[in-house]
Formats: C-alpha cells, sequence, structure tokens
C-alpha cells in the first residue's frame, strides 16, 4: 500500500509526457460542446452514456469509439481547444514537457485541412505554459501510398513538428509496412518512433529498430518475451513510452497487479510513464503514476528514476534536459530531507 508521502510526491514531481494521442484526451462534455458547436449529430443522447460506452475489451473495439469522438473536430479551433484542455490537466499535473501525437488521417479522411489540424493544436502548445512539441502519427491500417500522400500534404507545416510515428491498429500491421516512408521521414531529419509490442508481437520491436530506425518504442511491454531483445533495449538504452492504465484498459494485462513495469525497470530499460489516451482509459499522468506504484512494489527510488528516465528519453537539446533533470534531482534531495 502506498504511503501518503509517495503519493504527494507522484502528484508534485515534475514529469515528461512522451506518448499522449491528442485526440485521446477529447473528454466526453468536449465532444457534446464541439458536437454543438457544429452540428454534429452523436450516437449517444448524453455525456453519461457516451462515458458508460467507454468499456472496451480490446484495441480495435477502443478504436471503433476514437474515431466516432474525434467526428467532432472540423475547424481549427477545435483542435485549439481540445489541446488546450489537455495542457491544462498536463499543468495540472505537473508535467513541464509533452510530446504530442496527432492522427491527420483522422481528419482529413473527413475533408478536415491539414492546416487546420496542425495549426489548432500547434497554437495551442504556443499558447500552454507547458513546453510542448508534435509528433505526427501514421495509421497502420491504411496504406503505405496514404502516410506518404499525409506526409507531402504536412510538409509545408514542417516547422510545427518534431517527429513521426505509427499507431492505430498494431496485429496485421507490421512496422516494415512502413519502411519507405520511414525512410523518407528519415532523409527529411525527423525524430521516429513507432507503436511496437502491446498487441503485436517482440518481433515487430525489432523491425521497428532494425528497419524504421526509430528511436523510441511506443509501449514495447511484451519485449520481456525475448530475452535478447530486452538485453538489446537495456544495452541501447532505448526508452520504452509505457501506458499503465491503457494497457490494463486493453487488457495487455488483465490487472495493474500484473504489470511488468518493474521487470522492464529490473532489467534496466530506460522504461517512462505515460497516459496515451487519458480520457478513454481513466487517467492522466498523476493517475497513471498512482495506479502503477499502488498495485507494484515500487517506492521512492522509482519514482526519481521514471521521473528523470522521462527527460532523458525525451526529444529535447541536451542543455534543456539537464535543466529538466536538475530540477528533478532537486525535487527529490528536497523530499528526502
Amino acid at each position: 500500500m502506498m504511503n501518503d508521502q509517495l503519493r504527494a510526491l507522484l502528484r508534485q514531481m515534475p514529469k515528461a509526457e512522451l506518448h499522449i494521442h491528442i485526440e485521446g484526451s477529447l473528454e466526453p462534455e468536449l465532444i457534446f460542446a464541439l458536437a454543438a458547436r457544429n452540428g454534429v449529430a452523436l450516437a449517444y443522447a448524453s455525456v453519461e452514456q457516451l462515458r458508460a460506452a467507454y468499456a472496451f475489451e480490446d484495441l480495435q473495439s477502443f478504436l471503433d469509439i476514437y474515431y466516432a469522438g474525434a467526428s467532432v473536430l472540423l475547424k481549427e479551433q477545435d483542435f485549439y481547444d481540445m489541446t488546450s484542455a489537455y495542457l491544462a490537466r498536463a499543468a495540472a499535473d505537473n508535467v513541464r514537457h509533452a510530446e504530442i501525437f496527432f492522427d491527420p488521417q483522422t481528419h482529413t479522411a473527413r475533408g478536415v485541412p491539414m492546416a487546420d489540424v496542425i495549426n489548432g493544436i500547434h497554437r495551442a502548445c504556443q499558447d500552454s505554459p507547458v513546453s510542448a512539441t508534435l509528433i505526427l502519427s501514421f495509421l497502420r491500417h491504411l496504406s503505405e501510398e496514404d502516410a506518404f500522400a499525409t506526409l507531402e500534404q504536412a510538409l509545408p507545416h514542417r516547422d510545427k513538428f518534431i517527429g513521426i510515428g505509427l499507431d492505430s491498429s498494431e496485429v496485421g500491421n507490421p512496422p516494415e509496412k512502413f519502411a519507405r516512408v520511414f525512410a523518407r521521414c528519415r532523409e527529411l531529419g525527423f525524430h521516429l518512433v513507432a507503436h511496437a509490442g502491446e498487441e503485436g508481437p517482440p518481433a515487430y520491436i525489432e523491425t521497428a529498430l532494425d528497419v524504421l530506425h526509430v528511436e523510441r518504442i511506443d509501449h514495447g511491454v511484451r519485449c520481456l518475451e525475448d530475452a535478447a531483445l530486452t538485453q538489446r533495449l537495456a544495452r541501447q538504452q532505448t526508452a520504452l513510452t509505457v501506458c499503465p492504465l491503457s494497457n490494463t484498459k486493453l487488457r495487455v494485462f488483465d490487472t495493474m497487479a500484473e504489470h511488468n513495469l518493474l521487470g522492464l525497470l529490473d532489467a534496466g530499460l530506460l522504461v517512462t510513464v505515460n497516459s496515451d489516451d487519458p480520457a478513454y482509459f481513466g487517467g492522466y499522468m498523476n493517475a497513471n503514476f498512482a495506479a502503477v506504484f499502488e498495485a507494484l512494489p515500487l517506492g521512492l527510488a522509482h519514482a526519481q528514476r521514471l521521473a528523470r528516465n522521462g527527460f532523458i528519453a525525451a526529444f529535447l537539446p541536451d542543455e534543456v534536459k539537464r535543466r529538466y533533470l536538475d530540477e528533478v534531482d532537486a525535487f527529490f534531495a528536497a523530499a528526502a530531507v
């Protein structure tokens, strides 16, 4: 059982969030407000009915309702309001820096201009006290040709995003499906990440590293099924952006007590804690830390290590990382007094 001091420290410690899908931060109340503003008819009669529908059995059943929620996003201001709402929650959780995924194909397929998507999200980041950068993510259930077209549409706005990611349905859509477009993104100088080893096998982590040449693995919790891969990730200090509440909500682990976060740490991996799709999975950053520390034998040293890992794994200049890491260490030094 976690004590009150540790609970307070987890809430107050400086954090970086590296795995947040901005569309997954859309709370039911905002979905209804945007639906009313834009004249979009929803299949749910009330906020309560929509929230009750957030009962997922797997990744696909989550994605179905996730895309339905995104249907209310039509104008630049909608993307601004969604992003502002997330960043306010992040600030309240003492998140200092966030690297935010956005899925333009979810919106351009509905006729929303790419400029409205990117400009709305980016403008909210500029207006926030939280440092925030953007990672454009391709939907892996769509074709590589579609990803190439999306990249071309986005390139006029390339100063507004720092990286490229890969998300959506993992099973049956291996990383190598996107080898050519990731090679192009690498040539263009973007940071590269990919979802791998959540519902997909450890082999997907290997191909994300070897074929896509990603710098971070999003999720990656199934790496422990392959000892050689685990050793490689530890040796290379390839970051894993782990999302505890998401993993239990989607039944990657049946209960938080079964989560392998401690095993990942004990294996020497550069693990970070993140919220993934917090409106749908039951909590933002502080809720994820609280849930996993409540369920597993994690203590003060783990908290400091996880807080540091978030900044170590961030795509930030070294001097900025050092400033954040000094802030983390000063925070824990004061807590130990």
